[in-house]
C-alpha cells in the first residue's frame, strides 16, 4: 500500500525531447509575444500547472499537479525516436533503462489494439551489481500520441504496482498558435485511449473509444473566457494489460444485458474556452437501472488546447472516476485524445 505523505509543491514542467519533427514538451522560455488576458480558471476550476502567460500566438503546455495520492510525480519524459523509447524520471522502481514499446499492447485506438496511441512499459527487473540479486520492478505503462501535423501531443504514465492509486503523471501541449473564429460552430473527432488504476487493488487496465467535440464559438458570451463545448466519448472498450477484451465483463457488472458501456457526455456551460485557445469542463456518464431510474456511472473533468487555423485540431486529457467492476472500489481513468476537423 502506498504510504501517506505530506502536501507537496507543484511539479516542475514535464519535458519531452528528441521526437522527429520537433521536441514536444520542450521548455521554450519567454517567447516574444503578447500574452492574452491571463485566465487562471476555466469551466469553474483552476487550470493545471504549466505555461504562465499563454497566448494564442504561441506554445502552451499543461501537466498534472503533484498531489498527495501520487499524482504528477513523473518528470522529464524524453523520447528517443531512433530507438522508439522513453526515459522517465522520479518514479520509483521503474527500472534503470528506458521504457520500450509494450510487448503485448504496442498501440491503442478506437479499433482496440491498433490506433494512434503508442504504448510503452518499463523493464521488469534490475540486477544488484554487487551480489547479482534480481530486484523486481513495479509495472508502469505509458501512452503517447502526437498529431499528424505535430501541432499537438500528449503523454500519460501510470503504475499498477500499488494497492491504491499509484505514482504517475500526464502532460499535453500545443506547438505553435491558434486562430479562434467569432461566429463558427465546429466539430472535431478522434481516437481516445486511457489507463485505469484503482483505489482498492493493484493492476491497470487500458480503455479506448472515439471522441467528438462540438464547439459554439459565438455563444456563450464572455470576456477572457467564453463559448461552449458539447461532446461525447463513445464506442468504449476495456482491456487487460495482457490484451484481453473485458468490455463485456465491465458491462455485465454494471448493467447485465446492456450492449455497451455508458457514453461519456461533456457538460455544457459558459466560460469554457480562453482567448489563447485553452478549454476545460466537466463530464459524466450514466445508465437506466432495473427500475428505469437514471444512475450516474462516472464523473470527471477534462482540459485541453485548440490548435491551428480556425482551429484545425484539439488535444486534451480527461480524468474520471467510477465503480470498479473487479473490486467494488473505485477506478480512476486517465484518458487522452487528439481530435481534428
Amino acid at each position: 500500500m502506498m504510504a501517506p505523505h505530506a502536501a507537496l509543491p507543484p511539479l516542475l514542467a514535464l519535458a519531452l525531447a528528441g521526437c522527429s519533427g520537433g521536441n514536444p514538451f520542450e521548455q521554450q522560455g519567454d517567447l516574444p509575444q503578447t500574452p492574452d488576458e491571463v485566465v487562471t480558471t476555466l469551466g469553474g476550476r483552476a487550470l493545471p500547472p504549466g505555461t504562465q502567460t499563454p497566448s494564442a500566438a504561441g506554445d502552451i503546455e499543461r501537466f498534472e499537479a503533484r498531489g498527495e495520492g501520487g499524482d504528477g510525480f513523473a518528470e522529464n519524459p524524453v523520447y528517443d525516436a531512433q530507438s522508439d523509447t522513453f526515459t522517465i524520471d522520479n518514479l520509483a522502481f521503474d527500472g534503470t533503462g528506458p521504457y520500450s514499446r509494450d510487448t503485448v499492447m504496442r498501440e491503442l485506438g478506437a479499433a482496440g489494439r491498433s490506433g494512434p496511441f503508442a504504448v510503452y512499459e518499463n523493464s521488469r527487473s534490475v540486477v544488484d551489481p554487487r551480489n547479482g540479486q534480481v530486484i523486481t520492478q513495479l509495472p508502469h505503462k505509458l501512452l503517447f500520441q502526437r498529431s499528424r501535423s505535430g501541432a499537438t501531443e500528449l503523454v500519460i504514465v501510470r503504475t499498477g504496482g500499488y494497492l491504491g492509486f499509484g505514482f504517475g503523471g500526464w502532460a499535453y501541449q500545443r506547438n505553435g498558435g491558434v486562430s479562434l473564429p467569432a461566429e463558427l460552430q465546429a466539430s472535431f473527432t478522434g481516437d481516445y485511449a486511457g489507463i485505469r488504476d484503482f483505489d482498492t487493488r493493484s493492476g491497470l487496465e487500458f480503455t479506448t473509444g472515439r471522441i467528438t467535440l462540438e464547439i459554439d464559438f459565438a455563444d456563450f458570451n464572455g470576456g477572457a473566457a467564453q463559448d461552449a463545448i458539447k461532446g461525447r466519448i463513445t464506442d468504449r472498450k476495456v482491456f487487460t494489460t495482457q490484451g484481453d477484451d473485458i468490455t463485456q465483463d465491465a458491462i455485465d457488472a454494471l448493467q447485465p444485458g446492456a450492449a455497451a458501456l455508458p457514453t461519456i457526455l461533456l457538460d455544457i456551460g459558459p466560460n469554457t474556452i480562453s482567448a489563447s485557445g485553452e478549454f476545460a469542463g466537466s463530464f459524466q456518464s450514466g445508465y437506466l437501472d432495473a427500475n428505469n431510474q437514471l444512475t450516474v456511472y462516472e464523473t470527471g473533468v477534462y482540459n485541453g488546447i485548440l490548435a491551428g487555423d480556425d482551429p484545425s485540431e484539439a488535444v486534451g486529457i480527461t480524468i474520471g472516476t467510477g465503480p470498479d467492476h473487479g473490486s467494488g472500489g473505485t477506478f480512476r481513468e486517465t484518458g487522452g485524445f487528439v481530435a481534428v476537423r
